[in-house]
Protein backbone atom coordinates (compact mmCIF):
# COMPACT_ATOMS: atom_id res chain seq x y z
CA UNK A 1 0.00 0.00 0.00
CA UNK A 2 1.15 3.40 -1.00
CA UNK A 3 0.94 6.69 0.85
CA UNK A 4 -1.87 9.19 0.84
CA UNK A 5 -3.67 6.56 -1.12
CA UNK A 6 -1.34 6.30 -4.59
CA UNK A 7 -2.39 2.95 -5.80
CA UNK A 8 1.23 2.98 -7.49
CA UNK A 9 3.84 1.17 -5.38
CA UNK A 10 6.35 3.36 -3.16
CA UNK A 11 9.35 2.40 -4.59
CA UNK A 12 8.35 4.05 -8.02
CA UNK A 13 6.35 7.05 -6.60
CA UNK A 14 7.32 10.42 -7.64
CA UNK A 15 8.28 12.43 -4.17
CA UNK A 16 5.15 14.34 -3.60
CA UNK A 17 5.41 16.35 -1.08
CA UNK A 18 7.35 19.77 -0.06
CA UNK A 19 7.70 19.50 3.48
CA UNK A 20 7.68 17.32 6.49
CA UNK A 21 7.24 17.58 9.98
CA UNK A 22 6.54 16.17 13.18
CA UNK A 23 3.16 17.33 15.33
CA UNK A 24 2.14 15.83 18.81
CA UNK A 25 -1.21 12.90 18.08
CA UNK A 26 -3.05 10.55 20.01
CA UNK A 27 -0.29 7.66 20.96
CA UNK A 28 2.86 9.88 20.18
CA UNK A 29 4.20 11.93 17.42
CA UNK A 30 2.86 11.95 13.99
CA UNK A 31 4.94 12.74 11.10
CA UNK A 32 3.57 14.37 8.37
CA UNK A 33 3.91 15.11 4.82
CA UNK A 34 2.38 18.64 4.05
CA UNK A 35 0.30 18.33 6.84
CA UNK A 36 -0.80 14.63 6.07
CA UNK A 37 0.41 11.71 7.71
CA UNK A 38 1.51 8.51 5.77
CA UNK A 39 0.13 5.12 5.95
CA UNK A 40 1.18 1.81 6.57
CA UNK A 41 0.52 -0.94 4.52
CA UNK A 42 -2.05 -1.63 6.65
CA UNK A 43 -3.61 2.12 6.17
CA UNK A 44 -2.53 3.46 10.13
CA UNK A 45 -1.07 6.69 10.42
CA UNK A 46 2.86 6.71 10.54
CA UNK A 47 2.93 7.82 14.77
CA UNK A 48 5.90 7.04 16.79
CA UNK A 49 5.74 6.98 20.40
CA UNK A 50 8.19 9.47 21.04
CA UNK A 51 9.51 13.27 19.38
CA UNK A 52 12.78 11.68 19.08
CA UNK A 53 11.96 8.84 17.16
CA UNK A 54 9.24 10.34 14.79
CA UNK A 55 12.01 13.07 14.04
CA UNK A 56 14.27 10.26 13.02
CA UNK A 57 11.78 8.80 10.95
CA UNK A 58 10.74 12.27 9.78
CA UNK A 59 14.61 12.82 8.64
CA UNK A 60 14.49 9.73 6.25
CA UNK A 61 11.13 11.34 4.19
CA UNK A 62 12.82 14.67 4.43
CA UNK A 63 15.69 13.29 2.71
CA UNK A 64 14.13 11.87 -0.09
CA UNK A 65 14.93 13.49 -3.76
CA UNK A 66 12.89 13.30 -6.99
CA UNK A 67 11.73 9.46 -6.23
CA UNK A 68 10.64 7.88 -2.51
CA UNK A 69 13.18 4.89 -2.47
CA UNK A 70 12.00 2.75 0.61
CA UNK A 71 15.26 0.81 0.62
CA UNK A 72 17.13 4.05 1.83
CA UNK A 73 14.46 4.57 4.55
CA UNK A 74 14.90 1.75 7.08
CA UNK A 75 13.93 3.50 10.10
CA UNK A 76 10.32 4.14 8.18
CA UNK A 77 10.29 0.39 7.16
CA UNK A 78 10.89 -1.41 10.91
CA UNK A 79 8.12 2.02 12.23
CA UNK A 80 5.32 0.40 10.15
CA UNK A 81 6.29 -3.64 11.47
CA UNK A 82 6.14 -2.17 14.57
CA UNK A 83 2.56 -0.64 13.36
CA UNK A 84 1.02 -3.07 11.73
CA UNK A 85 2.69 -6.56 13.14
CA UNK A 86 3.90 -6.10 16.61
CA UNK A 87 0.78 -5.73 18.62
CA UNK A 88 -1.05 -8.54 17.39
CA UNK A 89 2.32 -10.75 17.61
CA UNK A 90 4.40 -10.27 20.39
CA UNK A 91 4.30 -13.66 21.58
CA UNK A 92 5.75 -14.58 18.33
CA UNK A 93 7.80 -12.23 17.83
CA UNK A 94 9.18 -12.37 21.44
CA UNK A 95 9.73 -15.81 20.93
CA UNK A 96 12.01 -15.32 17.98
CA UNK A 97 14.69 -13.53 19.94
CA UNK A 98 14.80 -16.44 22.16
CA UNK A 99 15.55 -18.61 19.36
CA UNK A 100 18.40 -16.98 18.33
CA UNK A 101 19.54 -17.19 21.96
CA UNK A 102 18.98 -20.55 21.66
CA UNK A 103 21.68 -20.52 18.88
CA UNK A 104 23.25 -17.46 19.42
CA UNK A 105 26.12 -16.44 17.20
CA UNK A 106 28.34 -15.10 20.67
CA UNK A 107 28.55 -19.29 21.69
CA UNK A 108 29.75 -20.64 18.84
CA UNK A 109 33.66 -20.26 18.82
CA UNK A 110 35.95 -21.58 16.28
CA UNK A 111 38.34 -24.42 16.59
CA UNK A 112 40.97 -22.85 14.97
CA UNK A 113 43.27 -20.73 14.35
CA UNK A 114 44.05 -20.49 17.59
CA UNK A 115 44.51 -16.17 16.94
CA UNK A 116 40.70 -16.14 16.19
CA UNK A 117 39.43 -18.21 18.85
CA UNK A 118 41.32 -16.10 21.65
CA UNK A 119 39.87 -12.91 20.05
CA UNK A 120 36.57 -14.13 20.37
CA UNK A 121 36.93 -15.31 23.65
CA UNK A 122 38.22 -12.05 24.61
CA UNK A 123 35.58 -9.58 22.61
CA UNK A 124 32.47 -11.75 23.06
CA UNK A 125 33.12 -13.83 26.89
CA UNK A 126 32.59 -10.29 28.53
CA UNK A 127 28.90 -10.07 26.77
CA UNK A 128 27.92 -13.77 27.38
CA UNK A 129 28.91 -12.31 31.07
CA UNK A 130 26.79 -9.58 31.14
CA UNK A 131 23.47 -11.00 29.63
CA UNK A 132 24.07 -13.32 32.95
CA UNK A 133 24.64 -10.47 35.11
CA UNK A 134 21.92 -8.27 33.76
CA UNK A 135 19.16 -10.41 32.31
CA UNK A 136 20.04 -13.77 34.61
CA UNK A 137 20.52 -14.66 30.56
CA UNK A 138 23.40 -17.49 31.45
CA UNK A 139 24.31 -19.08 27.45
CA UNK A 140 26.87 -21.60 27.33
CA UNK A 141 30.23 -21.30 24.74
CA UNK A 142 31.45 -24.23 22.64
CA UNK A 143 33.76 -25.64 20.01
CA UNK A 144 32.53 -25.34 16.65
CA UNK A 145 29.53 -25.02 14.77
CA UNK A 146 27.34 -28.31 16.65
CA UNK A 147 24.20 -26.86 18.20
CA UNK A 148 24.79 -26.79 21.98
CA UNK A 149 21.36 -26.92 23.92
CA UNK A 150 21.17 -23.98 26.50
CA UNK A 151 19.78 -23.74 29.41
CA UNK A 152 15.91 -23.58 29.75
CA UNK A 153 15.61 -20.75 31.91
CA UNK A 154 17.92 -18.73 30.12
CA UNK A 155 16.00 -18.80 27.14
CA UNK A 156 12.59 -18.17 29.23
CA UNK A 157 14.22 -15.22 30.44
CA UNK A 158 15.04 -13.55 26.57
CA UNK A 159 11.19 -14.46 26.15
CA UNK A 160 10.04 -12.66 29.00
CA UNK A 161 11.95 -9.47 28.35
CA UNK A 162 11.62 -9.16 24.90
CA UNK A 163 7.89 -9.39 25.70
CA UNK A 164 8.16 -6.23 28.59
CA UNK A 165 9.21 -4.13 25.54
CA UNK A 166 6.80 -1.70 24.08
CA UNK A 167 5.87 -2.13 19.98
CA UNK A 168 8.65 -0.47 19.15
CA UNK A 169 11.12 -1.45 20.53
CA UNK A 170 10.43 -4.66 20.51
CA UNK A 171 10.27 -4.60 16.50
CA UNK A 172 13.69 -3.22 17.03
CA UNK A 173 15.06 -6.07 19.32
CA UNK A 174 13.74 -8.26 16.26
CA UNK A 175 15.10 -6.90 14.21
CA UNK A 176 18.70 -6.72 15.62
CA UNK A 177 19.05 -10.31 16.62
CA UNK A 178 17.99 -11.36 13.20
CA UNK A 179 21.32 -8.74 12.00
CA UNK A 180 23.63 -9.81 13.78
CA UNK A 181 22.74 -13.69 14.81
CA UNK A 182 22.66 -12.98 18.19
CA UNK A 183 20.24 -12.46 20.99
CA UNK A 184 23.03 -11.58 23.04
CA UNK A 185 24.48 -8.32 20.60
CA UNK A 186 20.69 -7.17 20.49
CA UNK A 187 19.93 -6.49 23.77
CA UNK A 188 23.43 -5.14 24.76
CA UNK A 189 22.52 -2.47 21.77
CA UNK A 190 18.80 -2.02 23.34
CA UNK A 191 20.14 -1.41 26.75
CA UNK A 192 23.02 0.91 25.90
CA UNK A 193 26.16 -1.16 26.38
CA UNK A 194 26.94 -1.85 22.87
CA UNK A 195 26.79 1.28 20.10
CA UNK A 196 25.31 -0.31 16.47
CA UNK A 197 28.91 -0.31 15.44
CA UNK A 198 30.39 -2.12 18.51
CA UNK A 199 27.66 -4.27 17.97
CA UNK A 200 27.80 -5.12 14.39
CA UNK A 201 31.41 -5.21 14.06
CA UNK A 202 31.02 -8.30 17.09
CA UNK A 203 28.58 -10.04 14.87
CA UNK A 204 31.49 -10.15 12.05
CA UNK A 205 34.89 -11.45 13.38
CA UNK A 206 34.97 -14.32 11.40
CA UNK A 207 34.31 -12.13 8.19
CA UNK A 208 36.73 -9.59 9.30
CA UNK A 209 39.48 -11.94 10.46
CA UNK A 210 39.24 -13.62 6.88
CA UNK A 211 39.09 -10.48 5.32
CA UNK A 212 42.69 -9.66 6.85
CA UNK A 213 43.99 -12.28 4.84
CA UNK A 214 42.47 -12.39 1.50
CA UNK A 215 41.13 -8.56 1.29
CA UNK A 216 37.70 -7.72 0.47
CA UNK A 217 35.82 -7.58 -2.76
CA UNK A 218 33.48 -4.96 -3.86
CA UNK A 219 30.21 -6.47 -3.55
CA UNK A 220 31.02 -7.77 0.11
CA UNK A 221 31.94 -4.26 0.85
CA UNK A 222 28.70 -3.36 -0.01
CA UNK A 223 27.20 -5.46 1.81
CA UNK A 224 28.77 -4.47 4.71
CA UNK A 225 28.53 -0.95 4.09
CA UNK A 226 24.24 -1.12 4.27
CA UNK A 227 24.28 -3.72 7.47
CA UNK A 228 26.59 -1.51 9.06
CA UNK A 229 24.27 1.56 8.23
CA UNK A 230 21.45 -0.32 9.52
CA UNK A 231 23.40 -1.19 12.94
CA UNK A 232 24.04 2.78 13.27
CA UNK A 233 20.28 3.50 12.76
CA UNK A 234 19.08 1.03 15.32
CA UNK A 235 21.48 2.77 17.92
CA UNK A 236 19.43 5.88 17.10
CA UNK A 237 16.46 4.40 17.53
CA UNK A 238 16.43 2.96 20.80
CA UNK A 239 18.58 5.85 22.23
CA UNK A 240 14.76 7.73 20.50
CA UNK A 241 12.76 5.30 22.99
CA UNK A 242 14.57 5.86 26.05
Amino acid sequence: MSARGYKEPLERLRRFYKTVDVEPAEGGFAVRLDGRSPRSPAGKALVPPTRALADLIAGEWAAQGEHILMATMPATRLAYTAIDRIGEHRGETAAEVARYAAADLLCYYAAEPVVLVERQARLWGPLLEWAQAELGIALHAVEGIIHQPQPHLSLVRAREYAETLDDFSLAALAHATGLFGSAVLALALQRGRLSGQEAFALSRLDEAFQEEFWGVDAEAAERTERLSMEAGMLERWFAALR
